[in-house]
């Protein structure tokens, strides 16, 4: 009885990730002409249960550097969260990600990007990966935003549960669009990736992020978010998809 209350407690406060793939474009900061940012938090609980324990470990961190003429960006994000009983684990991930943006005209930016992640929950316990290649703004206006970008990914994946370690080269293109209502200030952000092996279109896979964000004050904000992902070919051979919807409350100071 103690155990399964653990377990439900646990999954309480699990955030479980199905899939390889994370949004960057809802983590970049809009932060104009301030060239130096840095956000991070840390977290960590315990509970004992007349000797059955669990602990909690949750740390993030995010920061963006622009060169003096504003057109040069340098982004780290990154992020470890561990949720561990006696008897197992029922979350172990960490997330690191590097990313240089240069501007190279109004619509033009070169990015390039290293990337390496872990979830020993997963089929594919871990992806490391390094990439380039463009970000075209094809839209910027007051209250409608519009991105394209494509690059090359050279990735490694591997799995502990089929014993497998891949070495994969892979397109990634993604289209981003955000537009904010004026008469109530509700900003919503559609953004659809899509990753194709070169050598095989038909290993795919897609992700794609709604957000729709209602301010409640100038301090707090409701939103709702909508994740589906879709891979097309796993390590087992067939082809698996997941969709999440989840509604939070926003800061912003």
């Amino acid at each position: 009885m103690k155990q399964q209350f653990l377990i439900v407690f646990a999954l309480a406060f699990t955030s479980f990730s199905h899939a390889q793939l994370v949004n960057i474009e809802s983590k970049r900061m809009q932060t104009d002409s301030i060239r130096f940012v840095l956000r991070s938090d840390f977290s960590f609980s315990y509970d004992n249960y007349d000797g059955d324990y669990i602990y909690r470990i949750g740390s993030s961190l995010s920061t963006q550097v622009k060169s003096k003429d504003l057109k040069k960006i340098y982004f780290l994000l990154g992020n470890y969260n561990l949720i561990r009983s006696e008897a197992q684990d029922f979350q172990n991930t960490w997330f690191l990600h590097l990313r240089y943006n240069q501007k190279l005209s109004n619509l033009f930016r070169f990015e390039t990007f290293v990337q390496s992640q872990h979830n020993q929950l997963l089929a594919i316990n871990s992806r490391n990966l390094v990439g380039a290649g463009l970000r075209f703004k094809l839209v910027s206006k007051e209250n409608v935003r519009l991105y394209l970008g494509n690059a090359y990914m050279y990735e490694e994946e591997k799995s502990d549960t089929f014993n497998t370690k891949e070495y994969n080269h892979r397109n990634s293109t993604y289209l981003s669009i955000s537009a904010t209502i004026a008469e109530s200030n509700v900003n919503i952000t559609n953004t659809v990736y899509f990753q194709p092996l070169y050598k095989d279109f038909s290993d795919f896979r897609v992700l794609e992020q709604l957000k729709i964000d209602v301010p409640l004050s100038r301090v707090l904000s409701l939103y709702t978010l909508f994740d589906y992902y879709h891979d097309n070919i796993t390590p087992s051979g067939d082809s698996q998809f997941s969709t999440n919807i989840s509604i939070g409350i926003g800061i912003k100071l």
